[in-house]
């Protein structure tokens, strides 16, 4: 005769209506490994930053104290991430702000070497988390530190001129209060116009020596003295150019070429009757074109435009042009 095993039921509280489900194993509380640590030379230190994991392997919110185990040392070849961890030096006394962890390490002892950082963590029961990412870098004598940068204000923007050796140089620019220095521009001369600087508004800048190296990194200079400077707009415009005039029925039409400085707010436009001096007889805009309607039959005029700046600085005259009504 077949047999049939008796069908397995749930336990049910019958007092409470509760349920009694499966023991659930006790949690690990590891921490999420690190990801997107990164290592910088600049000057003679390396600098490691990285983010602190917020959760458990187990997607838990880690319980503190979090420990931080950051380690550099060389990379060896081929690279055996137990050796490395095992001989790499332990790094102390980072400082965190705002989840994020930073540490400068000086690198003397490395140099001309090539060094491997990574950082794990421990939460509060000591359980430490998988290595973060290893960043590799290349570490090369401390790049000259830029001296003696000088701010001038030119017609085509903030012109900056500084001191140092290298094939390479970043600037960095803070404008207004107390922001953070931004990068602009990379370059490889020791000199650069910032030409989206604006008249009467503050800026400051400094500069850093930049190294190529392989695998796409760079090593840093200390940054250079912050210079400061408002650019205030007392440059003439250039003289406009391509006068023409010619007779309408009933007016003289002047054109010209535009201007193409970006401080240029408008024009001038002068004439001399025969016999007589240069009057100032309109204003243009932006658009290179006047009418003369005060004109007489039977006279010839000269004329000469001037461009004027947004703070109404003038530029030298303009070639003559002439025309007459017949």
């Amino acid at each position: 005769m077949q047999r049939f095993l008796p069908p397995v039921f749930a336990a049910v509280l019958l007092a409470g209506c509760g349920y009694i489900g499966d023991v659930q194993p006790p949690l690990a509380n590891v921490p999420a490994a690190i990801e997107g640590l990164t290592a910088t030379q600049r000057g003679a230190r390396l600098v490691v930053q990285f983010a602190l994991p917020a959760r458990t392997t187990e997607n838990r919110p880690i319980q503190p104290p979090l420990a931080l185990d950051l380690r550099i040392g060389p990379a060896g070849e081929p690279f055996n991430a137990e050796e490395w961890a095992a001989g790499a030096r332990l790094i102390p006394d980072g400082k965190v702000a705002n989840g994020i962890a930073r540490y400068e390490v000086p690198l003397a002892e490395w140099t001309g070497r090539e060094v491997v950082a990574a950082a794990r963590t421990a939460g509060a029961n000591g359980k430490p988390s998988v290595w973060s990412n290893y960043a590799i870098v290349e570490v090369v004598p401390p790049p000259e530190k830029p001296r003696d940068v000088a701010a001038t204000a030119t017609p085509q923007g903030v012109h900056l001129t500084w001191r140092a050796r290298g094939g390479a140089f970043r600037v960095f620019r803070r404008e207004g209060g107390p922001t953070d220095f931004a990068p602009v521009a990379t370059v490889p001369q020791p000199e650069w116009t910032d030409a989206t600087a604006e008249f009467g508004k503050r800026y400051a800048y400094r500069v850093e020596s930049i190294v190529k190296l392989a695998r796409e990194q760079e090593a840093e200079s200390d940054p250079s003295d912050a210079v400061e400077i408002t650019p205030q707009d007392v440059f003439p415009p250039s003289p406009p150019q391509g006068l023409r005039a010619a007779a309408a029925p009933n007016s003289i039409e002047l054109v010209w070429d535009a201007n193409q400085e970006p401080f240029v707010a408008g024009y001038r436009v002068y004439r001399a009757a025969p016999g007589a001096q240069f009057e100032k007889i309109g204003d243009a805009g932006l658009i290179p074109s006047y009418s003369d309607r005060g004109v007489e039959r039977g006279k010839t005029y000269r004329y000469q435009v001037a461009a004027v700046s947004k703070a109404g600085v003038e530029s030298p005259a303009s070639g003559v042009a002439e025309a007459s009504l017949p």
